[in-house]
């Protein structure tokens, strides 16, 4: 079975979606959650499930660099074989993203390409695209540009806003990262297509 540790930022509602997936016959289970947020609310979520949990506030780190080589020890304590990234929002340096390279995954709230980077919902609006979604994919050097894991798409509908809009697409991103980490845990990297 691989070790999966799980990074968060905030209230960890795709850590959960991942974690209460991993059960029965699943190839995976948790081994950490951890956070650059001591307060972030889903610390609290993963300690409930029996999750060992770590947080580091990076703010308290003199660079990046610093705060990435604590953080790395923690994850390497750890011993995971795959690192999922669920909506931790640090941009991660190319050295840290080499040292776990070919097993640390992202979830991104936009169907990528289109709208790497923040505020994909109010970007799919502006362009009038009739259809968003989001994606997981391998982490690589370049933001959001890694090998594509995965795709749920959700239709834009009439009178939508990024928080309505936002909404419907967390709904397909839960189903779809527990699918996608399911599927690598078998080192299978075929893409999870969801309607």
């Amino acid at each position: 079975m691989k070790r999966v540790a799980i990074l968060i930022s905030g209230g960890g509602s795709n850590m959960l979606a991942l974690a209460r997936d991993m059960t029965g016959d699943h190839p995976a289970f948790p081994v950490l959650v951890a956070s650059n947020d001591p307060s972030a609310g889903g610390l609290a979520k993963a300690a409930a499930l029996g999750i060992p949990t770590a947080a580091l506030d990076n703010r308290a780190y003199p660079s990046r660099e610093a705060f990435e080589a604590d953080l790395a020890r923690i994850l390497d304590a750890a011993n995971p074989d795959v690192i999922c990234l669920a909506g931790f929002m640090r941009i991660l340096t190319p050295g840290f993203i080499r040292h776990y390279e070919g097993r640390m995954l992202n979830i991104h709230p936009s169907l990528l390409p289109k709208y790497p980077g923040l505020h994909t919902h109010a970007r799919a609006l502006a362009a009038g695209d009739t259809e968003a979604g989001c994606t997981v994919h391998e982490v690589t050097a370049d933001l959001d540009a890694g090998p594509i894991l995965g795709q749920a798409r959700v239709p834009v509908l009439p009178g939508d806003t990024p928080d309505t809009l936002a909404a419907r697409v967390l709904i397909q991103e839960h189903r779809l990262y527990p699918a996608v980490l399911r599927r690598f845990a078998t080192n299978d990297r075929t893409p999870v297509l969801l309607p």
